[in-house]
């Protein structure tokens, strides 16, 4: 029996014929972008010679101004935390990705603070439920900043140890209100624990997670739970979850 014929066509008109895209430019818009994949493999050569049985699709698009919600989404839908109508406060929020998620989820105040300047996406800035609290080293933010004490907290710093900043965390919160603090190992572990910013050793990563959870627990933070990040960090580190409450 003859074999199938193999009939290729270009990836932008095979784009544009299964509808997933208006019109060529759009096509070629999108797999220059990355956004075209068959299976989980991106495409990204307009003018490629496919297979007309290739299966297409797009990729799913972040909801979110940063890869950061989708993190925050994964832990507030493990522990089954509710934001909506909370004030909360986002430690780190650089382009808005935890701040992104929680406005999505209800909240009803973010003060997003970050060290950097001009990070936080135009929309988040324009948003009247978002205070926009940058140009601070968090180490030395003062409590007086907030017009109340919050209900909730994320945090996501980086280059510098939670143990410097789950103090001042403490001072911002109410009696009984709850955190969600990113543990990033490669900036909790000592220079020489690390290979070009990636902790490998699974010891010198568990070490880092049980010293910030000490920490915590000096400080009057309960321990409720604690997750693995399923969205790894850019060089492939994998971070880890801490769910916290504040002792009344």
């Amino acid at each position: 029996m003859e074999g199938r014929k193999t009939v290729k066509k270009r990836l932008d008109e095979l784009v544009l014929e299964r509808g997933l895209a208006k019109n060529v430019k759009e096509a070629q818009a999108l797999i220059m972008a990355g956004q075209v994949v068959a299976g989980t493999t991106p495409l990204t050569k307009a003018g490629s010679l496919v297979d007309t049985n290739t299966s297409l699709s797009l990729k799913e698009k972040n909801p979110y101004v940063s890869r950061g919600g989708l993190k925050l989404e994964a832990a507030l839908c493990h522990f089954h935390i509710p934001v909506k109508d909370k004030v909360c406060m986002d430690v780190g929020a650089s382009t808005g990705g935890f701040t992104d998620c929680l406005l999505q989820h209800g909240a009803r105040k973010i003060y997003a603070v970050d060290v950097g300047k001009n990070l936080l996406d135009f929309k988040l800035r324009n948003d009247p439920r978002v205070v926009n609290l940058e140009g601070i080293n968090f180490r030395y933010f003062s409590p007086d900043l907030l017009k109340e004490q919050v209900e909730f907290v994320t945090m996501d710093v980086s280059f510098i140890s939670l143990e410097r900043i789950l103090p001042v965390v403490v001072r911002c919160m109410l009696p009984d209100a709850e955190l969600l603090a990113m543990v990033k190992p490669q900036f909790e572990a000592q220079p020489h624990e690390t290979e070009k910013g990636v902790v490998t050793d699974e010891s010198v990563r568990k070490r880092t997670f049980d010293e910030i959870k000490h920490c915590a627990a000096t400080l009057g933070l309960e321990l409720k739970g604690e997750m693995d990040s399923p969205v790894k960090g850019p060089r492939g580190n994998i971070e880890h979850f801490l769910w916290l409450k504040k002792n009344s």
